[in-house]
């Protein structure tokens, strides 16, 4: 992988990891298009996802500090409240990553046709959102876990996990900012824990980061990071001015062109 690969990619990264179009199917198409198989640079899957989850940690810095602060009260409060909700949100898409991990590796071999239908399916999803009736709620117990269950589907490559979750959030009835909010926060620990599986296989297997330099991981790791704080912030401005059609439109043209290269 080339410096500029890896600048192009980690820019991919973190626009797409917050922005409800799918990092995972843009990185698929990237890795295509560029003609570079990501799946064989561990390491570098482990350093821009390691980007994004600290472009997240800047962002809401002062939630997760307050979060932290309650839950060292050693005491029953809103900050422990809101963050047993997260760990149940986390379930589904743990269950899945524990029993069903070859299963979903499998999906990521450079399958432009599954990409292009997913990001039809995301399309569809955030269209939705434009009819959606009058949000206002909170986070419920178990509307956390019927977001989570929304996060465990967007594992498929097309299937945006910001988009996923929040249209699955004010799709029932959760107030724009909560669901923004709570969409991603619930995501740090399952994006941490990817990055750890990932450095686990790399450790097991090193030479299998061969041909990326060490300029090229840190160009990598600084694209991600400024792409993920830019697309963070602005995808919270989005949801709060209920513009997710625009990416509806976007994912359902890009869908479409995935779809007929990959017939012809």
């Amino acid at each position: 992988m080339s410096i500029i690969e890896a600048i192009i990619l980690g820019i991919v990264q973190g626009l797409t990891e917050f922005l409800p179009v799918s990092s995972s199917g843009h990185i698929e198409l990237g890795t295509v298009l560029l003609g570079v198989q990501s799946k064989d640079n561990l390491l570098f899957s482990v350093v821009v996802h390691c980007a994004t989850a600290l472009s997240t940690i800047v962002v809401f810095r002062k939630d997760i500090a307050q979060l932290i602060m309650g839950l060292f009260k050693f005491q029953w409060n809103d900050e422990v409240e809101y963050i047993s909700k997260i760990i149940l949100s986390m379930v589904p898409v743990g269950l899945v990553g524990v029993f069903y991990k070859d299963q979903v590796e499998a999906f990521f071999g450079g399958d432009v046709l599954l990409v292009g239908f997913m990001l039809l399916l995301t399309a569809t999803l955030l269209a939705m959102t434009y009819y959606a009736r009058k949000q206002g709620g909170k986070v419920t117990y178990p509307k956390a876990f019927i977001i989570g269950m929304a996060q465990a589907i967007a594992i498929l490559p097309g299937i945006s996990r910001s988009g996923a979750t929040i249209a699955t959030a004010l799709l029932i009835g959760i107030e724009k900012e909560r669901a923004a909010r709570f969409s991603f926060l619930m995501v740090l620990i399952p994006i941490l824990g990817a990055s750890l599986l990932e450095l686990k296989d790399y450790l097991e297997a090193p030479a299998v980061a061969g041909g990326i330099s060490g300029i090229a991981l840190l160009l990598g790791f600084i694209a991600a990071f400024t792409a993920g704080l830019l697309a963070c912030q602005w995808m919270i401005s989005i949801v709060k001015k209920g513009k997710l059609i625009y990416f509806a439109i976007y994912c359902f043209i890009v869908g479409i062109i995935a779809i007929v290269t990959a017939l012809t």
